[in-house]
This record gives C-alpha cells, structure tokens and sequence, in this order.
C-alpha cells in the first residue's frame, strides 16, 4: 500500500469516528498521524458550536489541541465518555498494538477509563489471525535500564533501546520483537511482572470498536 493510499484511508477512519462525538462529551485524544486527522476534523466542528472536552494522551497532542481552539484537561476524575486514538496493528479479535509514537502509558490509561475505545486504522494496520508484524513498545523507568533490557532479551526474539527519545513521563522505550503472539493477554501480564516494566504496548480486549479506513470508503467492526 502507498503512503498516499494509508493517508486518505487514515482520514477516512477519522471522518467517520468524528460522527460518534456528541455536544458536552468528554474524549479521549489519541496519538499519532490519525489522530492528528481527527484532532484537525473535531477543530472544524468545535468552530462550529461543538461543545467538548478532550483529554489528551500525549503533550504533542495536547499542543496540537490547544493550537486548533480545542479545551483539553488532564485533570479529569470521571468517566470519559469515548476514546478517539489510532494503532500500529490490529488483529482479528480485535487485540491491539500500540505506543509507536511512545505515549503508551497515557493512551493505557485514559483507554482504560473510557466508556468505549474507537480505533481509526487504514486497511494496512489489519493483521489476519495473531499480532505478528509489530514490534511491542514497553516503557521502562531509566533507573538500572540495561538490566530490565536484559530481562526482556530473555523473553523475546530481540529488544532495543529506542535511541535519543525519551517519553512524556521521562521514561525509556524498548521496542520488542516477539514473533507471533498467540496470547497477547499472558504475554502483557508476563512483561508487567518484571520490576521496571512501566507499561506494555499490547491493548488486549480494549477496543469497543475498529473504523478501518480506505481511499473510497470505511467501515466498522465491533468487539
């Protein structure tokens, strides 16, 4: 698939969730180049009266809302109303891999505290059967950092250091192979058992629902 093509089938996905944001909700904000469509999307409805607050996951995200006249706060104690974010990969069932851009952390929280999670994709992100092609993000404390490394070298194919980067919450990322994952719910508890695992980029029985994006059209799966 051409850039051109997974650009206007991530701007499909994104036009098409926006339709399941209401006056006075409050939202997740994702991130990410489809979630950045969406952000730009929602910023043309909030011109227009939309009422909405969005929580974002990322201080990139954040920056890009308030720039487009969207309120935003990070200090919410209630239900969110929807989640709005992108992904790396998307099997079957609906199991997720996400945290490329490195907000893991904060996309795990503000999903988990949402009355539903809508994922917008291009066609590109759908993985027949197991996750297999994506490397899984792990977000780890910098804090004797080789070590847990080490410990995930043992549990996976390879493992690596994202180099120059650190997170919004001044952690690592270590980017891991593990092949195909054929249960992704034992393999998350198993990486967050190790002292110095922050969060895992495996998003298991999340999403209420994948809008998957083409050049012509999109469509819905529901979980």
């Amino acid at each position: 698939m051409s850039d051109k093509i997974a650009e206007e089938g991530k701007l499909s996905a994104a036009r098409r969730a926006l339709s399941y944001v209401k006056d006075d909700m409050t939202i997740g904000l994702g991130t990410g180049s489809t979630a950045a469509y969406f952000l730009h999307l929602l910023s043309e409805q909030v011109s227009d009266g939309l009422s909405i607050t969005g929580i974002p996951t990322s201080k990139s995200t954040e920056k890009l809302a308030k720039k487009l006249g969207i309120k935003v706060t990070s200090d919410f104690t209630g239900i969110i109303d929807a989640d709005f974010d992108g992904a790396d990969e998307v099997d079957s069932s609906g199991n997720l891999v996400k945290g490329g851009g490195g907000a893991l952390t904060r996309e795990k929280i503000v999903a988990a505290n949402s009355r539903k999670l809508v994922v917008m994709v291009d066609e590109s992100k759908l993985t027949e059967g197991h996750l297999s092609r994506s490397k899984i993000p792990v977000e780890i404390l910098p804090f004797m950092s080789q070590l847990t490394v080490k410990k995930l070298q043992m549990m996976a194919i390879s493992c690596e250091i994202r180099k120059s980067f650190t997170t919004d919450n001044g952690n690592y990322i270590v980017d891991c192979n593990f092949g195909k994952i054929d249960e992704p719910a034992h393999l998350e508890s198993q990486i967050k058992m190790l002292p110095g695992v922050v969060e895992v980029g495996l998003f298991v029985r999340m999403a209420s629902k994948i809008i998957v994006g083409s050049r012509d059209s999109s469509y819905e799966l529901n979980y």
